[in-house]
């Protein structure tokens, strides 16, 4: 378990799937966290990815930003491209393919391979090292890695609780069809 960042804070929120959580500091989001099996694990989680000091009442653009998560999560388009985002700690790697990340439009995939080419790897390891570093992302919708998919266009993994269900939902949630037929919307 990291120790706690006196700069860093958290709050949780209800959305349509459940209670999600965002830390923050002054610079910008550092961690958000999608529902686990319950608030509590929630919370505990989000306390231990962002090291918060704490919950705290959240400054206005953070308290914007839980406002189009819960939009988002109840089926608007919103682009989260243009949050402030602290991945301070975050190694070169990770911060290029976030970045790369965030560009992926609503509605839009690419798969491990063509984001692992996008950034410049070549090799034949560098599909597992882009799923890898995703695994360790601390903003998921912000850096929407539930849009890069395994060759194939198939699922692949997906860190959060709830697993391809999860990714699969967010999926749906912005019209994508991984089957050809009508997106479907489970848990909803």
């Amino acid at each position: 378990m990291t120790s706690p960042r006196a700069n860093v804070h958290h709050r949780l929120f209800d959305t349509a799937i459940g209670p999600c959580g965002v830390a923050w500091s002054e610079h910008g989001l550092t961690a958000l966290q999608l529902p686990e099996s319950d608030r509590a694990a929630t919370e505990r989680r989000l306390t231990r990815k962002s090291a918060s000091a704490g919950a705290a009442e959240p400054p206005a653009s953070v308290q914007a930003v839980i406002a189009d998560i819960q939009r988002y999560l109840a089926g608007e388009r919103i682009d989260f491209s243009a949050v402030a985002v602290d991945l301070a700690g975050v190694d070169p790697f990770r911060r290029r393919l976030y970045e790369a990340m965030r560009a992926i439009a609503w509605g839009s995939t690419t798969t491990y391979g063509e984001l692992a080419r996008q950034v410049g790897l070549l090799d034949w390891e560098a599909a597992r090292d882009v799923g890898e570093a995703m695994g360790q992302n601390p903003l998921p919708l912000v850096v929407p890695c539930h849009r890069v998919l395994a060759a194939g266009k198939k699922l692949g993994g997906f860190s959060a609780h709830g697993g391809v269900a999860t990714k699969e939902r967010l999926l749906a949630l912005e019209g994508v069809r991984l089957d050809g037929g009508a997106p479907r919307l489970p848990g909803l």
